[in-house]
């Protein structure tokens, strides 16, 4: 029996292996960490649990393709159970507000009572959200495996978003808000996503929530990766956690294993990279393997920006606080880096029980960062680091108590992490937790998961396609092992 090695445990390494039994190989995952999962991770402070991934699950939704693929892996099963909510979320200026509703006509209907003058904007938003209820990620193989008869099946089942394309597929975020008159409206469309993503991600992304392809699985991140390494184990697949990799061993175009960073050899007859980009060019594999357009996305920052976030949880008390969900809310301005914030976000999570103690729940607020702010926070030696994670908190712990003074000592801090804490943790290149961000006028990023110049080394990582994320990483540890099964001329029954 061949065996393939993955280096990296989160989801797309897990994936991998998970596809790796089903064909019938040996699978041995490697993963730095004490526990695998990667970024689908949460963890615990002051007897609270702190998840940092999951806010909406795309693919949840029955006999779809990513569906099949979640209960495949066993993040999902026919059985699970999901948070029920009714919203997107829901932006503030002042004691006004605007939600984005599950229900698009309840949406249509309170845009228009809030601003009759943007009536054209709003019926077109809309419209093309509907339009957008079609869109589903294609994961059943590879696009470069695809053949004739599965274009003609996706063009057919897409057909849609040709129209949500049209209209906003060369516009960014920050021009369909400047599209519409009233302030509150302006605020509605940039806070949610960066104002430099393609406007059509926004449509894709509420049409997801609205057509119930994008819940939220009860017990978040931490929960639906254990499912998944349980899965994994259950098949026979083994996974050693605490097992950093060194590099990966190359001779020829043939690698021949993976060196641990204790110096053990483990040998392979394929090796999957299912780790961050950079790590793998920079150390597993080595610059020389790093082509010319993984390079020029990484070297042009202007053009494809990485994106990663200034978060902090507190405990509140839920009894002092009746907003749910995620919420945007302007604030009295400060800086991060240099650059004014003047509106703030934050989302609670009531709806899990086991989140917190009996009374209390978990406020969690994120502030945008970028690759500059990343730079910033690296720079800073570990006191100043320390000193300005706990400034930046009492800021937004600030904030909150301003526009919500029954929560003042009543709220207390639990955690901060920045783009650094994703580098260390994750070893995620600038802090970075998804792909890149995908510009108007810019490429989109895609690349097919196969190293130029080496014969049996995959990569599965959100990295291969703009903007990452679960549903790609997912998709990438598919892919690898359905690349692995093409080169040995094997047919994939999945």
């Amino acid at each position: 029996m061949k065996k393939i090695v993955i280096v990296g445990g989160g989801i797309a390494g897990l994936t991998a292996g998970i596809y790796a039994r089903l064909s019938g190989y040996e699978a041995e995952i490697y993963e730095k960490n004490p526990i695998a999962g990667g970024q689908c991770m949460g963890w615990n402070r002051k007897g609270h649990h702190i998840d940092n991934c999951i806010h909406w699950l795309t693919g949840t939704k029955e006999n779809s393709s990513l569906r099949k693929l979640w209960e495949t892996i066993g993040a999902l099963a026919p059985s699970t159970e999901f948070v029920q909510h009714d919203k997107f979320y829901t932006s503030y200026i002042g004691n006004e507000s605007i939600t984005l509703w599950k229900d698009l006509e309840r949406t249509k209907n309170e845009l228009l009572q809030l601003s009759p003058e943007d009536e054209s904007e709003i019926n077109k938003f809309m419209e093309h959200v509907k339009y957008a209820t079609c869109c589903q990620m294609p994961v059943d193989k590879p696009m470069d495996m695809m053949n004739l008869v599965d274009y003609i099946k996706l063009g057919k089942s897409m057909a849609g978003m040709q129209k949500v394309t049209k209209e906003y597929g060369a516009i960014d975020i920050g021009d369909l808000a400047a599209g519409f008159k009233h302030p509150l409206l302006k605020a509605l469309f940039t806070d949610y996503m960066f104002k430099e993503y393609i406007a059509s991600s926004y449509l894709v992304s509420y049409a997801t929530i609205a057509s119930g392809n994008g819940e939220i699985p009860v017990g978040g991140s931490l929960a639906m990766t254990n499912r998944i390494i349980a899965k994994f184990e259950s098949l026979g697949g083994k996974l050693y956690c605490n097992r950093p990799v060194k590099k990966v061993m190359i001779s020829g175009t043939i690698a021949n294993g993976i060196e641990l960073l204790n110096g053990h050899i483990i040998s392979a007859d394929y090796v999957i990279c299912a780790t961050d980009a950079m790590e793998m060019f920079h150390k597993l594999l080595g610059r020389t393997f790093m082509d010319k357009k993984w390079e020029a996305c990484f070297n042009d920052e202007e053009r494809y920006p990485l994106a990663s976030g200034l978060q902090v949880a507190f405990s509140i008390d839920k009894s002092k606080f009746e907003l749910t969900d995620t919420v945007f809310l302007d604030c009295e301005p400060f800086e991060v880096n240099g650059k004014e914030i003047s509106r703030i976000s934050f989302r609670t999570y009531e709806y899990e029980k086991d989140f917190a103690p009996e009374g209390k729940t978990v406020l969690q607020s994120n502030i945008a960062q970028f690759d500059d702010d990343y730079r910033y926070w690296k720079a800073l030696n570990k006191d100043d680091y320390k000193r300005k994670k706990q400034e930046f908190s009492e800021i937004i712990k600030e904030r909150i108590e301003k526009k919500f003074p029954q929560l003042v000592n009543h709220i207390d801090l639990l955690d901060c992490w920045t783009p650094v804490t994703y580098e260390r943790y994750c070893n995620s290149y600038h802090g970075a937790y998804m792909s890149f961000i995908t510009r108007k006028n810019v490429k989109s990023f895609h690349v097919k998961g196969t190293v130029k110049g080496l014969s049996n080394v995959f990569v599965a990582s959100q990295w291969i396609m703009a903007p990452g994320g679960l549903p790609v990483a997912t998709a990438a540890g598919k892919f690898a092992v359905q690349r692995i099964l093409k080169k040995e001329k094997r047919d994939y029954m999945f």
